[in-house]
């Protein structure tokens, strides 16, 4: 049951007794906001807090040797991509396909999930969490820096590419780094640029970030949902589209036979490969800390769910 809210700070919730399943056996939680990572850390570590939230991977690496906590990987419906805005627009040099090419050889996939969530993250090939009903099943484009620098030369630009700005979804600048990193490696040379979440989401949704961005999504649902909101061309936070594309779009959302429906899913997710129309990186698995008072965490106890199970969650002791 709610007990109180302080804007910025807390939301403390209590336990109702008379709850359906069971009844909890911690009779009080305390949500707190704490946007530094390493804050985050230190409460668990002096039991100020029992679970931390979203660690990125150096201080997710403390966690795993510190032998009194607990490091766990929830699994997410979600994807991290590299979004090319401007690839409709004949006049942008993204408009070339060599060059959205050169980005996805770029990136040593399985190097950028080690550095920002130690190896959990699985590196990715569509923008479709694989979890997902009707994703298809793809392997994520192979690091070749070679074969990049090849692509920049046949895009003409053998010196490699100003790339202007790289615009990373808060808090993910740990993956942001990485993925500069491997971009300046190859020649396609990007300056990245942080931006507070609300402001971000808020231009992602008003299609105002131009160049390259880096993105997630982690909402519920299969693989027509993420479709419709990020592919089709008339999605929310679609920059563009393709009329065949949004035409098995279309047919799939009337199409009753669940084995036909995937196909046109697959065939119309192939397509996003085939076009280069984004750089997946790898798939979310949000890294939590779990304090020593934690007997049952009840993490990943609901599938797809970055959250405990309130009712569930024991603490160890009387």
């Amino acid at each position: 049951m709610f007990v109180r809210y302080t804007p910025g700070a807390e939301v403390v919730l209590e336990a109702y007794e008379g709850h359906w399943r069971q009844v909890p056996s911690v009779k009080q939680v305390t949500m707190k906001g704490v946007p530094d990572g390493s804050t985050r850390l230190a409460m668990l570590k002096r039991q100020e807090a029992d679970i931390a939230f979203a660690l990125d991977g150096p201080i997710a690496g403390e966690v795993r040797r510190d032998p009194h906590l607990r490091l766990v990987d929830v699994r997410l419906p979600a994807v991290f991509w590299i979004e090319f805005p401007e690839q409709w627009d004949p006049r942008s040099p993204w408009a070339d396909i060599r060059l959205r090419q050169a980005v996805n050889y770029a990136l040593d996939r399985q190097a950028i999930s080690e550095a920002a969530c130690l190896g959990y993250c699985p590196p990715a090939g569509v923008i479709i969490p694989r979890q997902m009903d009707d994703a298809l099943p793809v392997e994520p484009p192979a690091y070749d820096p070679q074969r990049a620098r090849q692509s920049l030369a046949e895009a003409g630009y053998p010196k490699g590419f100003d790339a202007g700005e790289f615009v990373p979804a808060p808090p993910y600048f740990v993956i942001a780094e990485a993925v500069v990193n491997n971009l300046h490696a190859v020649g396609i040379r990007v300056q990245l640029r942080t931006m507070e979440r609300a402001s971000f989401l808020t231009a992602w949704r008003e299609k105002k970030l131009r160049g390259l961005f880096l993105t997630s999504a982690g909402a519920a649902g299969n693989a027509a949902t993420r479709v419709e909101t990020f592919i089709y061309s008339r999605g929310d936070y679609a920059y563009g589209g393709y009329q065949d594309i949004d035409a098995l779009f279309q047919q799939q959302a009337v199409e009753r036979n669940p084995v036909t429906r995937e196909g046109l899913l697959h065939r119309l997710q192939q397509l996003t490969v085939d076009r280069v129309m984004f750089a997946p990186v790898m798939e979310n698995r949000v890294l939590q800390g779990v304090g020593p008072r934690i007997a049952e965490h009840m993490l990943n106890a609901i599938p797809s769910h970055s959250f405990f199970s309130f009712e569930a969650i024991r603490l160890k002791g009387p």
